[in-house]
């Protein structure tokens, strides 16, 4: 194992370790079958097999059952708020007046060995109600509730994907499940503290394929529980729905985890990534622009109609999407203009969320969540709308695999490689959430930004009337690294790795599988 960085000694206790080995050579060998099994599949889908419902699984489909009662501190999640585990991070969002903080390993945390093992000490300290920091630059002191007061939110941990490894604990020669290690330091350190307290340890599970993966989590659960003397069903977990194949398992998904889940989550930006990448060889499924790319078109629509109907059958939760918008400063007299339109959106979607029978939604800024409660407190006075069964909602495959119509534009070219380059940048500098253009983004909406590019390449789709090349991809990165250095010259070396990885990435001739992968190479 890596030495711990300064502060975390505590974290990586040779008994947590020896948990975290134990979990790995117990579930390490499964996992990376599983990740071959999502090859196979892969191998089929580009070949012209189309993802779909699995027909070994459809009694589970069709037969009555429900998950385990849902604990009542998380009858009502009307808001959510995410985000890194950064220590005035943690703070301000367990205080932002949303119901439930999930603090983010994956998307928008970057994992150097640093960032992970110090947001285990600041969730361990945010625990045992011992968190405050002071800003550097301003002086400011911010500092978690005092021992013994409510928890002003819930808190939810989400572990990294099953395809990431944790490169600085290497177990019997290979790196470990960074998902088993986010999810047993967290668990080792805080399960019984949290029990303590009246409430128990809860996490978001992200970036699964299969049920199959589902069943993993599932029996990872059952054991660090057994291990650590606590009652099955002690943790609790939502699934994030964010890959096109999952989309068809979900009811399988809610039982395999059927004693330990609370609910499933459109999970949006990941989502689209996920429907490129898994459509990556077929002509039909070349998306438009990304901003055309909203939860309005058919497809999108009718993935975010089945979840609500699948998850209120089975009595679970339906959570609603991220709000990748945040309020604009208001600077220049345009700007109050622009952030009234940027608020309009999200009560837009806020309120389609609401009618549609979500029982609740995402937020990236304090600023959104009385926002998104006044839109969900005016339409859902319950605490959650699981009596909603959505009968009426009859999904097809074929629904759920159409691509929308659109152009694709220089402009869209151009702001997906701003974004792209700018993110990664950012990332490999240890900042894994960035506000760019008055959005909020992270690591999934990075891949919507190189996968997008890669489909339009590989199908020689027509930006504004001319095949797009690699060639002009190139010479647009380039215009772009040359304007962005020209506002900021000490940016021009961190902007030129981003810029080769983007390439790379954007217009190799095979896709690469996420771009977090050979990202992380790069970090310490």
């Amino acid at each position: 194992m890596s030495p711990a960085p300064a502060g975390g000694a505590g974290v990586l206790s040779e008994d947590a370790v020896a948990f975290l080995v134990e979990l790995e050579r117990r579930f390490g060998a499964r996992r990376r079958q599983l990740l071959g099994e999502r090859a196979g599949r892969q191998v089929r889908w580009d070949a012209g097999e189309r993802p779909g419902f699995l027909e070994q699984t459809s009694e589970v489909r069709s037969s009555d059952w429900t998950v385990a009662p849902l604990p009542a501190e998380v009858l009502d999640r009307r808001v959510e708020i995410t985000g890194p585990v950064d220590r005035k991070m943690i703070i301000n969002a367990l205080h932002s007046g949303a119901n439930v903080y999930m603090a983010d390993f994956e998307d928008s945390t970057s994992p150097t060995w640093e960032n992970v093992v110090a947001g285990q000490r600041n969730l361990m300290d945010a625990v045992r109600r011992e968190l405050d920091f002071t800003d550097p630059a301003t002086g400011k002191r911010y500092r978690f509730d005092t021992p013994g007061s409510p928890w002003p939110a819930v808190l939810m941990v989400r572990p990294r994907g099953w395809h990431l490894p944790e490169k600085h604990l290497v177990v019997d020669g290979m790196a470990m499940s960074a998902s088993l290690f986010d999810f047993g330091l967290f668990f080792f350190h805080n399960a019984a503290a949290l029990l303590a307290q009246g409430t128990r340890p809860y996490f978001y599970l992200p970036k699964m394929q299969s049920h199959l993966e589902a069943r993993l989590w599932n029996d990872v659960f059952v054991f660090a529980q057994q291990r650590l003397g606590l009652a099955q069903g002690t943790a609790r977990a939502t699934v994030l729905i964010e890959t096109l194949p999952a989309a068809f398992e979900m009811d399988e998904i809610l039982f395999e985890l059927r004693e330990h889940i609370l609910g499933l989550n459109c999970g949006r930006w990941d989502y689209i990534f996920s429907f490129i990448k898994t459509l990556r060889s077929d002509p039909q499924a070349v998306l438009p622009d990304r901003s055309l790319v909203t939860m309005t078109q058919p497809f999108l629509a009718a993935y975010s109609e089945l979840l609500i109907r699948t998850c209120h059958r089975r009595g679970a939760h339906a959570m609603g999407g991220m709000a990748a918008q945040i309020p604009i400063k208001q600077v220049n007299p345009e700007d109050a203009e622009r952030n009234a339109k940027a608020m309009a959106q999200v009560r837009a979607d806020k309120l389609r969320e609401v009618r549609a029978g979500h029982d609740g939604t995402w937020v990236a800024h304090p600023a959104l969540v009385p926002i998104a409660a006044e839109i969900f407190n005016e339409h859902m006075p319950r605490p959650n709308q699981i009596e909603r069964l959505r009968e009426d909602v009859n999904v097809s495959a074929s629904q759920l695999l159409s691509a929308p119509d659109g152009a694709r534009t220089e402009a869209g070219l151009r702001h997906n490689i701003r974004v792209g380059v700018q993110y990664l940048a950012a990332w490999l500098r240890g900042q894994g959430c960035v506000p760019l253009y008055n959005l909020m983004e992270d690591a999934a909406t990075a891949e919507i930004c190189r996968t997008q590019l890669w489909q339009w390449l590989h199908h020689g789709v027509q930006v504004e009337g001319t095949p797009l090349t690699a060639q002009r991809v190139r010479l647009a990165l380039d215009a772009e690294i040359e304007e962005l250095v020209g506002k900021n010259a000490a940016a021009r070396e961190p902007l030129r790795v981003a810029r080769d990885l983007f390439e790379q990435v954007a217009t190799g001739d095979n896709l690469a599988e996420f771009l977090t992968l050979p990202a992380y190479e790069l970090l310490p």
